[in-house]
């Protein structure tokens, strides 16, 4: 029997192929042994975004053609060769280090094996909570997947990535006064001059992040927003709306990232820690994209009123797509808009895909 996804939609209704699940354990299972970024330092999405889209409706015919462009595309490799086993005594020293990869994947392995998935997540996961930028925010994508699947294999492999990728700022040290509300710290950066017109000479967002870190006028933001219970609730919403008025590419992950924040919050004693964590990650992505002013409410309540085709529309549309980031954008906001009832998800999801002006 087809498994049908309820999207409160008036009655609309994606229906997952019946073949899907069992296409995806074969392709993830694969797919997952590769690196988690493949030259030169890139998010391999794919054991992500397959799950995605086979929760979107794809075939296991169309799956597996994608998997199969995506490797072709990327050449994604496997992992560095192991350099030493590494013991609950010794971990951590190799946080942030590429080519011990696979020494974090099979410590986390056996932590998995051992605990299980839940309480290795929640054993570990604080002490990643800092490096949360890890591969541009990617290793809690893969997280958020593999819990989302259920997937003991997947949970090792993503505290692995995140761990071998890690990226943090530094330790806030005096600078502005704590805040409970989100916007304070990312309106304080609007009259900042050292935050527009950077120009790196590399493209990863990761690399962005990082040199936003070395600011001086940024670390004053750091460690601002308090964890505050409610927060992932704030988050949510200046992120789409956010990425609403200005449907770039960083405001995006802006929004697929609080998905993922909901995802992983069950498995972790203090999510709005993460939260907070994650918060400035996106507050450095601002200046990216040229810190623009958020939407007034007129102008939201007015885009809430456009009619975009059904969800299983939008859904085919991001099937059909090449672009990882349609099938990543279109899945969480079509969940976000599941849990949270709010019309502009399935708006930004329709733009998404050119479904809607």
């Amino acid at each position: 029997m087809d498994q049908v996804i309820e999207t409160a939609t008036g009655g609309t209704e994606i229906v997952r192929h019946p073949r899907a699940a069992a296409a995806l354990r074969r392709l993830i299972g694969d797919i997952g042994q590769r690196s988690g970024e493949f030259p030169a330092f890139l998010a391999n999405h794919v054991p992500m975004v397959l799950e995605a889209m086979g929760r979107l409706g794809a075939s296991p015919a169309r799956l597996a053609e994608y998997a199969a462009f995506y490797n072709a595309a990327h050449n994604v490799p496997f992992p560095p060769p192991p350099i030493a086993p590494l013991t609950e005594a010794d971990w951590h020293i190799a946080i942030g280090h590429r080519d011990r990869e696979t020494d974090l994947r099979d410590f986390f392995a056996d932590q998995v094996a051992r605990l299980g998935g839940a309480e290795a997540i929640r054993r570990y996961l604080p002490t990643l909570f800092p490096g949360v930028a890890a591969s541009a925010t990617h290793g809690l994508m893969r997280l958020a997947y593999a819990v989302l699947r259920r997937d003991e294999t997947e949970i090792g492999i993503s505290l692995g990535y995140w761990a071998a990728t890690w990226l943090s700022f530094p330790v806030r040290s005096g600078g502005d006064a704590p805040t409970i509300d989100p916007l304070v710290p990312v309106l304080a950066m609007r009259p900042e001059p050292s935050f527009r017109g950077i120009v790196l000479s590399s493209t990863l967002l990761w690399k962005f992040i990082e040199h936003m870190g070395t600011l001086p006028a940024f670390q004053a933001q750091l460690g601002r927003l308090q964890p505050t219970p409610g927060l992932l609730d704030q988050l949510r919403q200046i992120s789409l709306q956010l990425y609403a008025a200005t449907m770039s590419f960083e405001a995006l992950h802006a929004v697929t990232g609080c998905h993922w924040l909901r995802l992983v919050a069950p498995y972790v004693d203090e999510p709005e820690h993460l939260a907070a964590c994650w918060w400035e990650v996106v507050m450095s992505l601002y200046a990216k994209i040229g810190m623009p002013d958020l939407p007034d409410p007129a102008l939201l309540d007015q885009w809430r009123t456009l009619v975009p085709p059904s969800d299983a529309a939008i859904a085919a549309a991001a099937v059909a797509s090449d672009d990882e980031h349609d099938h990543s954008l279109v899945f969480s906001a079509l969940e976000e808009y599941r849990v949270t009832g709010d019309p502009l998800y399935r708006v930004v999801a329709a733009r998404r895909v050119g479904l809607l002006g």
